[in-house]
């Protein structure tokens, strides 16, 4: 179990780093546009994210 854990971990660091290395400063604007919103909103963004996440999770295992 902790290995696929660790596995997952690594993935999202890897798929996380590639947005900056490509386009940093696309990057960088997504950052600058984020730091506006409510938090509120933030939240969302989280929630819709980790549904996004367990809906995969649950198709694919």
């Amino acid at each position: 179990m902790i290995d696929n854990l660790l596995l997952a971990l690594a993935l999202m660091l890897v798929i996380e780093g590639l947005l900056p290395f490509v386009a940093p400063a696309t990057w960088r604007e997504t950052f600058r546009r984020l730091i506006r919103f409510s938090d509120g909103q933030i939240r969302f963004v989280g929630l819709t994210s980790m549904i996004v996440g367990l809906v995969l999770l649950m198709l694919f295992r």
